[in-house]
């Protein structure tokens, strides 16, 4: 199980495997008023489903008997117990509405709830504890609130100088057809569109880092697009690692670090980020 707070933000987040449900629905969060998520897989394909109750505990439980295909339960609570039912219905539609929208994972949910009434001032409490949410649930592994495709102009011909943090990659693997190309961009490694992928995950599913599930998301929400041996992305796409990218590429986990080269002298990323570094003078 893992927990989250932030400092001076009254929310809780609590992430519990259904293998652990029993200890889960024991603390004392499963008792308050929430907002849930079920995360999980459906006929190989990534699935989640948003909800609220006034009490997390009774709802999870008829979960745990009526749907057997989650894996994961988050719960989304305030520290004092001080949400009603009205600010759940709030955030529970909100959720939706921003997860419909990113479409990185599909939802079991058939549409989007209906806002509950509320007043300006709370509403506005509700937007900032959602701001924060967003932060948060990234920490323990739930993305699917994170649009990470990013609009064609960030281009990197585009830009009229290339900074380090600018810089442009390739990668290739000609045995599969794989071509990408990427630029380092504010920290993020954004894959080009246009960039070929394997079309099928060929890697091995039982990976602690979860690349297969990625690369199914990618391919169900379209930012992957199978045209006949290999998967198009069609937007740019920001991804937390070289290797991230290179194992959604390779379809298959690799190490991006040396996969990765720069287009313009061929050095491989490890070895770019070397050359980057400041020489450090040392008094002797």
């Amino acid at each position: 199980m893992l927990t989250a707070e932030v400092f001076n933000w009254t929310g809780h987040v609590l992430r519990i495997p259904r293998t652990q449900l029993r200890e889960g629905l024991a603390r004392k969060e499963a008792s308050y008023t929430g907002v849930y998520l079920l995360l999980g897989e459906r006929e190989s394909q990534p699935l989640a489903y948003i909800g609220e109750t006034e009490e997390l505990g009774a709802r999870l439980r008829g979960h745990a008997k009526q749907k057997d295909w989650w894996e994961t339960a988050v719960l989304i609570t305030t520290a004092a117990n001080n949400l009603h039912k009205a600010h759940v219905k709030y955030l529970e539609s909100r959720l939706v509405e921003i997860a419909y929208g990113i479409r990185a994972i599909e939802l079991e949910n058939g549409n989007i709830p209906p806002k509950s009434s509320l007043s300006e001032a709370d509403q506005a409490n509700m937007e900032s504890f959602l701001d924060t949410l967003q932060m948060v649930l990234p920490a323990i592994r739930v993305d699917m609130f994170m649009d990470k495709s990013r609009p064609s102009s960030a281009r990197p011909e585009s830009l009229s100088v290339l900074q380090p943090e600018n810089m442009v990659f390739v990668m290739k693997t000609p045995k599969h057809g794989v071509e990408g190309r990427a630029v380092l961009q504010g920290g993020e490694w954004i894959v080009q569109a246009g960039s070929k992928a394997r079309a099928v995950w060929a890697g091995n599913e039982q990976s602690k880092t979860h690349y297969h599930t990625l690369h199914a998301e990618l391919l169900a929400n379209g930012t992957l697009r199978v045209e006949g041996e290999h998967a198009v992305f069609q937007t740019d796409y920001a991804f937390s690692s070289p290797s991230a990218a290179a194992a959604i590429l390779n379809g298959r986990s690799s190490n991006g670090r040396l996969d990765w080269k720069t287009e313009t002298d061929g050095r491989t990323y490890a070895k770019w980020e070397v050359d980057q570094l400041p020489e450090l003078e040392l008094d002797v």
